[in-house]
């Protein structure tokens, strides 16, 4: 195994990352940066039918937009023949085995075991045709798939350790080999399963841990076997549990909403969106974090829990809030000048603390350097304000001034003083200190806002 780690994200490009993608992604990126590892980009596409080149460039630009860079990249269709090889050898020790049933068949033996009380394993009834069997079937017109022989003895017991492995997260983790099908890796159109493939993946890269949701408990214990089939050390195993909604249900059918493509074209800055699933779950308050330093300083697989992990859009969409809060203004300033905002860190930190999303920073300069709609509620007090207003040049100080001046001529005081003047200077009910967009606004801006 390696001094360091290496582990990798092996996303299927047949559709878009969505959020449990990204947290398993964020896991295992955050676990080698923090230690100088190695983090791979697998593609596991051979799924001819449905795996997409626009949906393997979407997932780049993802991992990109997220700052989860990898050292290598790496396509399942490119190794084919590496799979080819691997197949070969196991069936020579062997470990792989041609089976001819149909889907049909196999369903009919399902339900006759079910009906018995049997549990619904492969009985291993391909194992026990001859050759002549084999290849009469063959003319036939069947096509065999391939199924993996489990270290399985028929006492029922594993003569190689079985299913076990400590895991980095669950802890010692147990599933019996004996209650399992025999896995097909290979389908009878020639196409490889995922089950075989990523282990040859993964001894062949030399990957140290995987980290992945708790689904795929059972298929490790398979993969521990053909590890071993192999002569290959297992790598170590972290499996965290699954996100659910807000209500306690499956995200399934909403992952659409929940892409990282839905979360960046919402405007949700991509530290929010880091910050808030590398936290959920774990025993770490969920705060936002500014950079992925940060968030991998403070990264420990013992953090997670096992239990379900609720996702809530609402908290991500505070989180967001609170991250654009507190934002300096070198980050954001390149942003700002795109943004064609010139008024520079002044501007930002009098607007920043009611932003909900960066785009809404728009609105706020239009309200200091553009036109708005104004709200002219006493037209009389409104035109008194206006013969009040001090000479330039303003400072943070001005609105104080100016208001302390109306307050002494009109007798207002509280609301009545100063809501109406930040409805005729912004048109809105709130926002930032006043003392702090009056001079940004201007003298001239300020008059022509509170004239008729």
């Amino acid at each position: 195994m390696s001094a360091s780690p290496v582990v990798r994200f092996a996303p299927s490009p047949t559709g878009l990352l969505h959020v449990g993608n990204i947290r398993t992604a964020l896991f295992n990126w955050l676990f080698q940066h923090k230690v100088g590892g190695t983090f791979l980009l697998r593609l596991d596409d051979t799924d001819r039918a449905r795996s997409r080149e626009e949906f393997a460039e979407a997932i780049r630009a993802d991992l990109r937009w997220l700052g989860l860079t990898w050292s290598r990249e790496e396509r399942q269709s490119d190794r084919i023949a590496r799979y080819e090889a691997v197949m070969a050898e196991l069936v020579a020790a062997g470990r792989l085995y041609p089976c001819f049933e149909t889907e049909a068949e196999l369903e009919r033996r399902r339900k006759l075991q079910l009906a018995r009380g049997v549990p619904p394993v492969y009985d291993r009834a391909a194992l026990n045709l001859s050759e002549a069997e084999r290849e009469a079937l063959r003319r036939d017109g069947r096509t065999p798939h391939w199924r993996f022989k489990l270290d399985v003895a028929p006492s029922g017991q594993s003569t190689s350790g079985g299913g076990g492995w400590d895991d980095l997260i669950r802890g010692p983790q147990a599933v019996s080999l004996a209650s399992l099908s025999d896995p097909v890796l290979v389908r009878a159109d020639g196409s490889f399963l995922y089950t075989f493939t990523s282990v040859v993946d993964d001894v062949d890269f030399g990957v140290t841990h995987v980290i992945r949701g708790e689904d795929h408990v059972t298929n490790t214990a398979v993969q521990m076997d053909i590890f071993r089939a192999l002569g290959a050390h297992p790598p170590a195993f972290a499996h965290h549990s699954l996100l659910v909604g807000a209500d306690g249900s499956t995200l399934s059918k909403r992952l659409g909403s929940l892409s990282v493509r839905a979360f960046r074209e919402a405007g949700l800055e991509p530290m929010a969106v880091l910050s808030y699933v590398g936290t959920i779950g774990t025993s770490d308050p969920v705060t936002a974090h500014d950079s992925l330093r940060t968030l991998a300083a403070g990264f420990d697989l013992s953090k997670i829990s096992r239990a379900p992990v609720r996702f809530d859009v609402a908290e991500l969409e505070a989180l967001n809030a609170k991250l654009m809060h507190h934002t300096d203004f070198e980050t954001v300033r390149e942003r700002l000048l795109a943004a064609g905002i010139g008024q520079g860190e002044a501007f930002w930190l009098a607007v920043r603390g009611n932003l909900s999303r960066f785009a809404d920073v728009v609105g706020w300069w239009q309200v200091v350097a553009g036109e708005c709609a104004p709200v002219r509620e006493d037209p009389e007090f409104l035109a008194a304000a206006r013969e009040a207003l001090p000479e330039e040049p303003w400072t943070v100080d001005t609105w104080r001034e100016w208001t302390e001046r109306l307050k002494a001529s009109s007798g207002r005081k509280g609301k009545a003083l100063f809501h109406p003047l930040r409805l005729a200077l912004t048109g809105r009910e709130a926002g930032p200190e006043m003392r702090l967009l009056l001079p940004l606004m201007g003298r001239e801006r300020v008059a022509r806002r509170l004239a008729d």
